[in-house]
């Protein structure tokens, strides 16, 4: 919500937490307010002070410039769906989930009053901002009332709607007028001084023209202005430009609608679709529901166009190809290949150190392996020479990533591929035909035998279980 100065935007979420905000949505504190959800807040007259209301069945005072809570308001049963503030005395009103709407002193945190009248949750309360002698409320019964502060009572009963009432708002020039939206999406338009009663129904007096003002029922007040088809969902909130001449209307259908009145001369508005719906008005000539759907469609191929457009920023550089398990080794293109961009006279890539282009793996001479009687290789004459049987040799296929030895001139000169541990045998490369560690860079001894570790004990340890 706005400061009534313009200058500050508070808000509030479904975690309870306040935020502070600048014109420029410049997000400057954040206050842990409530432990549930909160509803509804309003700004005092002053904006020295503003007022929150939450599912925790609070109203909660703050003071603005410190960010600090001043009071906490406690009363309802049920949890507190709206608050306003009166735009020129300190008075607060609240409605809640228990069908109760309250008046509060803002200064003492009392319970003034407590007005009765709907019969399910409250949805909406809100002062006549011209004035103030008027409140304002709505509720999940299909029906409005207005209240007359000075005679703490209902003067006023709004009917019309069909579903359950979500909101309202009052006009900010015109106090006699009053837009509501339904929860079917339908807009009313309410003038409080004209009664507007349908065909066969029997008007009812004001409370203000009968003879006992107290106990006279509310008067019965129709809509002078319906738009049954504003919205294809509930509407959720309604607000007034502070001229008057643009009413914006948001919805659960993710819609937000802005509202003027006709222009002079105009008599076909009310055969829009807006007015009769989408068949009525596509059989009358004022709507077509293919310039919608192509709308639409267009609208999803904006948006699938947008979403390759992020993909494609989203995609890295192409790599160029390079020898399985060595890192940084670039692998030269195919014969007659050249780097993408022709098929002739293209120059290849070779290696330093290389002269020509590698034949292909498939070319590579098998190794020469010494076999056993089985015709498998003889592992003890590999490992007593040196050597390590490729992978294959077993008559399985080698392992991902694996290659045979590259020919002489593949490397370039002074590559040393790197060493291969834990085969013992190998000079350099985890141990020597016994077992015994040879490279230097590993220092682990041969572990101890259990008669040396005995006659050790025996020698630091007494008959009597004591190191000496």
């Amino acid at each position: 919500m706005w400061s009534h100065s313009d200058d500050w935007l508070v808000s509030a979420d479904q975690d309870g937490v306040i935020k502070y905000w600048q014109p420029n949505f410049n997000n400057v504190k954040a206050i842990q307010a409530h432990e549930a959800p909160i509803r509804d807040l309003a700004f005092a007259p002053n904006d020295s002070k503003f007022v929150t209301a939450s599912d925790d069945a609070t109203l909660k005072i703050w003071d603005f410039s410190r960010g600090s809570e001043e009071s906490t308001l406690t009363g309802h049963g049920w949890d507190a769906k709206t608050v306003d503030w009166h735009p020129q005395k300190g008075l607060l009103v609240s409605g809640s989930k228990d069908h109760q709407v309250k008046l509060w002193d803002p200064r003492t945190s009392r319970c003034l009053t407590t007005l009765h009248g709907h019969k399910n949750m409250i949805s909406k309360t809100s002062f006549e901002p011209v004035k103030g002698h008027l409140l304002a409320t709505c509720a999940k019964d299909q029906t409005a009332r207005i209240f007359d502060l000075r005679m703490m009572r209902d003067v006023l009963l709004l009917k019309g709607h069909e579903r359950d009432i979500m909101t309202l708002t009052w006009h900010p020039i015109h106090s006699s007028l009053l837009s509501t939206g339904g929860a079917d999406g339908a807009l009313h338009h309410y003038l409080l001084d004209e009664p507007n009663p349908p065909d066969n129904t029997t008007p009812t007096v004001s409370p203000y023209d009968s003879i006992d003002p107290t106990n006279a029922p509310a008067q019965s007040i129709f809509p002078a202005h319906k738009v049954p088809h504003a919205h294809e969902s509930a509407i959720w909130a309604l607000d007034w430009h502070p001229l008057g001449h643009i009413l914006a209307s948001g919805s659960n259908d993710r819609i937000t609608r802005f509202w003027t009145r006709p222009r002079p001369g105009d008599t076909e508005y009310y055969r829009d679709r807006y007015h009769l719906g989408d068949a009525a008005a596509e059989a009358q000539g004022t709507y077509s529901s293919n310039k919608r759907k192509q709308h639409a469609r267009d609208n999803d191929d904006d948006e699938e166009a947008d979403e390759d457009d992020g993909l494609e920023d989203q995609k890295m550089a192409p790599q160029r190809p390079g020898l399985p398990g060595l890192p940084g080794m670039m692998m030269a293109p195919l014969p007659g290949i050249g780097d993408g961009t022709s098929m002739g006279g293209a120059q290849l890539n070779l290696l330093p150190g290389m002269s020509t282009i590698p034949p292909p793996m498939s070319q590579y001479p098998p190794p020469s392996l010494p076999l056993d009687g089985r015709g498998m290789p003889d592992l003890s004459a590999l490992f007593k020479q040196g050597q390590v049987p490729p992978p294959g040799s077993f008559g399985a296929p080698p392992p991902p990533g694996s290659f045979p030895p590259p020919p002489p001139g593949m490397l370039p000169p002074g590559f040393l591929p790197p060493p291969i541990p834990g085969f013992p045998g190998m000079q350099g490369f985890g141990g020597d035909a016994d077992g015994a560690s040879n490279d230097p860079r590993r220092k682990r001894a041969p572990l101890p035998s259990q008669a040396d570790s005995l006659k050790e004990f025996t020698t630091k340890v007494g008959g009597n279980g004591k190191r000496w």
